[in-house]
């Protein structure tokens, strides 16, 4: 359920992607809150009182710290500190629904800081035994149009409802009256973007395993208290919601959203699967990329290992070696003219024809018209010992068949060595954007400490410069072959 200030058609786009997989390490978390970054670290809490924290967003283990238990926390970095709200009670426990939604304040959340220590919880929300709401599944929201903080809490056995709070104080305001928005859904949160506050909320079943059909569905509106629509006009209040993600082939019940900002045109969205069958069927965390099509949230996918036609959105070219075309010896028949003999079926153009013409040791990388040349074909394999980054791992990009990469070079420029060291130049950070397209970034550029993006600086010439989300320069496409 989360939201942080801090991601043509996607079928073409999204040609990359496969079955999403969770998080490396010890990922195990139920109803996670959205991911903070503190001091370097990211953060994010579950039900049950602790959380995970991992140094580079993709290994993830066990160690964060919030006291009171209770069930689906969130959290929020307002100024200086950080907000976390979270449920005592609700659900229907007890065969009631009494509820509280509580927050506390710290000013740091790693638990080995000599700053580290949460403030007195403080009740903004409840709900009654026999009350046709459960207050639970807090989800916070800062406005950035206007600055007020609200919370949403709700689920199945009643209304979701949206509250006012103090961003000073993290209490209630003073007289404010909670208002119903939604039904059938739990785990909201709102989120805003383009002039639309969106409601997300998880629909289904919870809480059993590989059987949960839990799904996260979306509404929007032009007012934080709704009324939410989704895309056929349906208000959240009668059961509305349109789909952002459910199931995978391996992971099961995807609940409790969170949204979290990188960089301008690169999000990514948090949740959980009820069940991951490579992880014992254990509740894990996950990370998608966050994509936006026609001003509608939908879930990207991870980007995995495979063969691919790397090429550029400025003008559609492909990435290659800067290599003598080598011309396919299959001769040329008289197409126009009516023959009775057998048509031949011949194959593409194969390593072992060309590699002979390359030369030796470092290569350029050129850009030109895809043409499914051994040139141009491009294994990308996760380098799990590299490490990563928030929802991925880095890759080394090499030439199919060979043991060529492609490499970060000084002075800003981009060549492929002859072969694969494991060095920070030669490894190679692959994000979907919102858009559904990709930016590649070098771990490291030598010489620099500056970040920059593989980028088309002309039709037919690569290079690296700094990141822009506006500019299709910085954006490829990857193309499975």
């Amino acid at each position: 359920m989360k939201t942080s200030l801090r991601l043509t058609s996607l079928a073409l786009f999204m040609a990359a992607a496969m079955t999403a997989s969770a998080q490396e390490g010890k990922p195990w978390i139920h109803d996670p809150s959205t991911i903070m970054q503190c001091d370097g670290k990211y953060y994010t809490f579950g039900t049950g009182g602790g959380g995970l924290i991992s140094e580079d967003g993709w290994n993830w283990y066990p160690g964060a710290e919030r006291p009171g238990g209770g069930a689906a926390p969130d959290a929020m970095k307002i100024g200086g500190r950080y907000l976390v709200a979270y449920s005592s009670t609700g659900g229907g426990l007890g065969g009631g629904h009494a509820g509280r939604i509580l927050t506390m304040w710290n000013r740091t959340l790693d638990p080995k800081s000599p700053d580290f220590g949460f403030t007195e919880p403080v009740e903004v929300a409840s709900s009654e035994v026999d009350e046709d709401c459960d207050a639970i599944d807090a989800g916070l929201f800062m406005d950035p149009t206007t600055g007020r903080l609200w919370c949403t809490y709700g689920t199945y056995f009643g209304f979701i409802r949206i509250v006012e709070l103090d961003p000073q104080t993290g209490a209630r305001v003073e007289g404010n009256e909670a208002v119903n928005i939604a039904i059938d859904c739990e785990a909201t949160t709102v989120i805003w973007r383009n002039g639309w506050y969106y409601l997300l909320g998880t629909h289904g079943t919870c809480c059993d395993g590989v059987n949960s059909t839990y799904n996260i569905v979306v509404g929007r509106s032009r007012n934080v208290t709704g009324p939410y629509l989704d895309n056929m006009g349906r208000d959240m209040i009668a059961g509305g919601g349109k789909m952002v993600v459910d199931a995978a082939d391996r992971q099961f019940g995807a609940g409790h959203f969170g949204r979290y900002v990188e960089d301008e045109g690169v999000e990514k969205m948090s949740f959980h699967w009820e069940a991951d069958l490579d992880r014992g069927g254990r509740s894990v965390l996950a990370i998608r990329p966050l994509l936006w099509e026609n001003d509608w949230p939908v879930a990207g996918e991870a980007f995995t290992s495979g063969v691919y036609e790397i090429s550029s959105v400025r003008r559609g070219y492909a990435l290659e070696l800067a290599v003598d075309f080598v011309r396919h010896d299959i001769p040329r028949s008289r197409w126009w003219e009516a023959s009775d003999e057998p048509i031949a079926s011949y194959p593409n153009q194969t390593l072992e024809e060309v590699k002979d013409t390359w030369p030796e040791g470092e290569i350029p990388a050129r850009i030109g018209d895809w043409m499914n040349r051994p040139h141009q074909r491009w294994t990308v394999t996760a380098v799990p010992e590299a490490g990563g980054y928030l929802g991925g791992q880095y890759y080394k990009i090499q030439i199919e068949g060979t043991d060529r990469v492609l490499a970060a070079a000084k002075d800003a420029e981009v060549t492929v060595a002859p072969s694969f060291t494991g060095a920070a130049e030669q490894l190679w950070r692959i994000e979907q954007l919102t858009d559904g397209t990709f930016r590649i970034m070098p771990k490291e550029v030598p010489g620099t400490e500056r970040q920059y993006v593989l980028t088309s600086i002309a039709d037919s010439t690569p290079t690296l410069a700094e990141y822009d989300f506006n500019s299709d320069n910085c954006k490829w496409k990857f193309i499975r072959k």
